[in-house]
């Protein structure tokens, strides 16, 4: 099925582009229009293999994916999309399947949000993805201000350039992962809590709980240890939250 597609308004010809996949039309139209309001540009996809070809092909600048559609449910389109593409991506999940949540979370979404939901907080979740995802678009845009990259043992972070290294082998983070991954390097041997690192991924006070920064976490680990399988550099403190090895 091919994309309806809202251009924006030619008064507002950058407006940030959200695509949207769900098998639930109703979903589709009443989200396309509250984003259109919001001052967005929608495409709007009903299975993921469509979903997938387009997305790869005219990339927007962020999509809002439905797990549970024909064809090709959520989850296999965030893995192949995640095989070549970095595009920011918010899963919409039951409520009651938390299993798919840490899935979504562990292939590569950068959040995810469980239905029903309030369209007032998925739309502020987009802003602030949108925002992280613009720091890291900023990699060919040299400042004189920008943050000099740091090195902490075999880790070196350039934040202007949103790369990260370890023992010189690159690894490729979403913005919500180099965030977290930032807040506990800067500082070795502290413990950061859950809702530290919450603050840290997560402004503009939107709510994520407890298993959102767990399962970062994991994808943060699983991602280093494919560059390097004795990689043990963050610790979990039980009851008390996350540290960077001191070097």
């Amino acid at each position: 099925m091919s994309a309806t597609n809202t251009p924006p308004p030619a008064a507002n010809v950058t407006a940030p582009v959200i695509a949207l996949v769900d098998d639930d039309r109703n979903i589709l139209t009443s989200l396309s229009i509250a984003l259109q309001a919001e001052g967005f540009a929608t495409r709007l996809y009903s299975d993921g293999q469509s979903a997938l070809t387009a997305l790869l092909d005219n990339p927007p600048d962020l999509a809002v994916c439905d797990i549970k559609m024909p064809r090709m449910d959520g989850i296999e389109l965030l893995t192949r999309l995640r095989q070549s593409s970095a595009l920011p991506v918010i899963m919409l999940t039951s409520k009651t399947d938390e299993t798919d949540e840490a899935l979504g979370l562990s292939m590569g979404a950068d959040d995810y949000i469980a239905k029903p939901f309030s369209q007032r907080l998925l739309i502020a979740r987009i802003r602030a993805i949108l925002r992280r995802a613009e720091m890291a678009r900023k990699d060919a845009e040299p400042t004189n201000g920008a943050p000099e990259p740091f090195v902490r043992g075999a880790l070196a972070m350039d934040t202007a350039r949103h790369k990260v290294t370890w023992k010189d082998v690159p690894v490729t983070l979403t913005v919500t992962e180099f965030l977290i991954l930032e807040a506990l390097a800067q500082r070795p041997g502290v413990v950061k809590n859950r809702n530290q690192l919450m603050d840290a991924a997560y402004h503009d006070d939107i709510y994520v709980d407890d298993r959102t920064i767990d399962s970062h976490i994991k994808r943060l680990r699983r991602k280093f240890r494919e560059a390097d399988p004795e990689f043990n550099a963050i610790d979990t403190l039980y009851g008390a939250g996350y540290r960077f090895a001191e070097e």
